[in-house]
């Protein structure tokens, strides 16, 4: 039997980091992981998704913008998808290698096998060569999430996948149907289009990301999509499938009709799920929540005061970077540091293209919390030097503030770059910034950060590089004559 202090179970962008900031603090710690280091995220999720983005994206410049800007190529550009799938797989071996190498270089022990709780202080770990008793002092539990599944699409990875299977294509596919307009769906699907395949987005709403992000920023990358050649398919429920030889034939009502598409594959991103329904969980006392997340207080303990939950299965929102957040905080609560979650903002990104990104309130969101006298501003990526010399002029960076004070409640950027030039929207939200904050520090130029200026300028009225009608609070105000 192996005795801790702290023992993380699960080895995502949560655990990992968890495990990592309690071996600093001088906790002997270990983290049980059944797959690969770095969880989900870093073999099947985020970065392995980023890396075939990257590359599709890459391949469609060149068959797009190469020729405008004076390039010529002798024949077609010519994709080899298992060469692909190889360079892809070495990203994310780089990846989880150097996870490894932190754990290890901060004293943190690795122990492989599939946790169950025997009781609250106590778990079994299952692996190939054994089983073996681990006990601890503390658990963080970072177990994460995983694809849901709908009646009559139960994945096999082949005919009918979840994001793993289809980051795993050692082909393209002819066509494919994605059913689910999320930001799973049209991530995956934007870049297989890119790649050459013929998509079918089936969404159930009667809009993309619908509750996801701000409308108007989805509307440029609705647009997108159908310039591009994905077929988005609103107020789409698929039914069933059958198999027509190499292809399948999936029924589906559209707008209330039945509608059929021949694919040859099929590709299911309605949403993920916790998994708090493994590891005897509910047996040992833990509570769980009606949507199966672990309950937990502002410092992500749960009802049992040795147990601790972050990431996925602690809760909304299910993106990595919370996970990573949660993961240090914890371990500081457990070396005594005064930590709670108290966040004003967890940004959110969708890498279609262009991308998109979020950070604070929409202005629905805005007017639901009381803030009904709004300054909102835009500023377009077309009238940014920088865009315009990249040929990435689409969209535009909305700025959202309160009327009276000027303070900045919400950035939701649709355009080039969006994940990165979101960060400054962030930090100016934590710490209550107002427009002129931004708008008065002075951004490099040429660059896309730009836009962030010039979009504080335009939201208080007196944007530089385009045309709009100052506003009254713009204009210098006459002095009064003594």
């Amino acid at each position: 039997m192996k005795s801790f202090d702290v023992c993380v179970i699960g080895s995502g962008p949560g655990g990992y980091v968890a495990a990592i900031r309690a071996g600093q603090l001088g906790f002997k710690t270990a983290v049980i992981e059944r797959e690969k280091l770095g969880g989900v995220c870093l073999n099947v999720g985020c970065i392995p998704s980023k890396a075939m983005i990257s590359a599709a994206h890459f391949l469609h410049r060149m068959n797009h913008d190469a020729e405008t800007m004076g390039f010529s190529f002798k024949g077609d550009v010519s994709l080899d998808a298992k060469k692909l799938q190889s360079w892809k797989q070495s990203v994310c071996d780089r990846m989880s290698g150097g996870v490894q190498q932190l754990l290890k270089g901060n004293s943190v022990e690795v122990i492989a096998g599939d946790a169950t709780f025997v009781d609250s202080k106590t778990l079994s770990v299952k692996a190939s060569t054994g089983t073996e008793k681990v006990t601890a002092k503390n658990f963080i539990i970072a177990t994460g999430s995983r694809p849901i599944e709908i009646p009559g699409f139960k994945f096999d990875e082949k005919d009918v996948m979840s994001s793993t299977g289809a980051l795993a294509l050692e082909s393209i596919p002819k066509s494919i149907a994605v059913i689910g307009g999320g930001y799973i769906g049209l991530e995956i699907g934007g870049y297989l289009n890119k790649l050459g395949a013929e998509v079918h987005v089936l969404e159930a709403q009667d809009a993309l990301l619908k509750g996801v992000a701000d409308p108007e920023v989805v509307q440029v990358v609705a647009r997108k999509l159908k310039k591009e050649g994905v077929n988005v398919h609103l107020k789409a429920m698929a039914k069933s499938f059958s198999k027509k030889g190499k292809t399948l034939e999936l029924t589906a009502q559209v707008e209330g009709a039945e509608k059929k598409f021949t694919v040859e594959k099929i590709l299911v991103t309605v949403g993920r799920k916790p998994n708090s329904d493994e590891m005897n969980l509910k047996q040992i006392g833990l509570q769980i929540d009606e949507r199966g997340f672990i309950k937990t207080n502002e410092q992500r303990r749960t009802n049992l005061p040795h147990i601790f939950a972050i990431g996925d299965i602690a809760g909304q929102p299910m993106l990595a970077h919370k996970a990573s957040y949660e993961g240090v905080m914890v371990a500081e609560v457990l070396a005594g540091q005064n930590r709670v979650y108290d966040a004003k903002t967890v940004p959110a990104v969708i890498f279609t293209h262009p991308e998109i990104a979020s950070a604070g309130w929409t202005e629905e969101e805005c007017k639901a919390k009381g803030y009904t006298n709004l300054k909102v501003g835009k500023f377009p990526f077309a009238a940014n030097g920088k865009a315009v010399s990249l040929m990435e002029t689409d969209g535009f960076v909305k700025m959202i503030a309160d009327a009276k004070t000027d303070i900045l409640l919400g950035v939701h950027i649709v355009g080039p770059e969006a994940s990165n030039l979101i960060s400054e929207a962030v930090l100016a939200i934590e710490m209550g910034a107002r427009l002129q904050d931004i708008a008065l520090s002075i951004h490099p130029h040429p660059t896309l950060g730009e836009t962030m200026m010039e979009a504080a300028e335009a939201t208080l009225g007196h944007a530089i590089h385009i045309i709009q009608k100052p506003l009254t609070s713009a204009r210098p105000q006459p002095q009064a004559k003594a």
